[in-house]
């Protein structure tokens, strides 16, 4: 057997349905807020900085090192997630300690993870 396409062969507009959905779907703002933060998360290295930091908070040197990078370039990266409220840092002497933001981000990189784990 062949695998059927998924389309609608129907010309009825579902006038109930239509109204829920108007109702209840997010603003095209919001819709593009959440566009952008996905193009953030799109990217591997901002990922394994995100995995690394859902493990505990860490300074800048030990990231370049756990992800055989240069600082430089990790805090390009940490300044594009800072920038998106994805993680936050806080000086303790001279070393800069980054973790993330809150709650939601480590939520949406454990479900991330679940779902690919299926």
């Amino acid at each position: 057997m062949g695998k059927t396409e998924a389309s609608c062969d129907c010309a009825a507009i579902h006038e109930d349905i239509l109204e829920h959905v108007r109702k209840e779907i997010v603003s095209d703002t919001e819709l593009t807020d959440m566009s952008k933060l996905f193009k953030v998360f799109g990217d591997g290295t901002r990922i394994r900085i995100m995995a690394a930091l859902n493990c505990r908070e860490m300074c800048v040197c030990d990231i370049a090192v756990l992800l055989d990078m240069t600082k430089s370039a990790v805090s390009h990266q940490l300044k594009v997630l800072r920038d998106n409220n994805l993680v936050k840092f806080q000086k303790k002497g001279k070393h800069a300690y980054y973790s993330l933001t809150d709650g939601h981000v480590k939520e949406i990189l454990d479900v991330a993870q679940e779902h690919i784990n299926e």
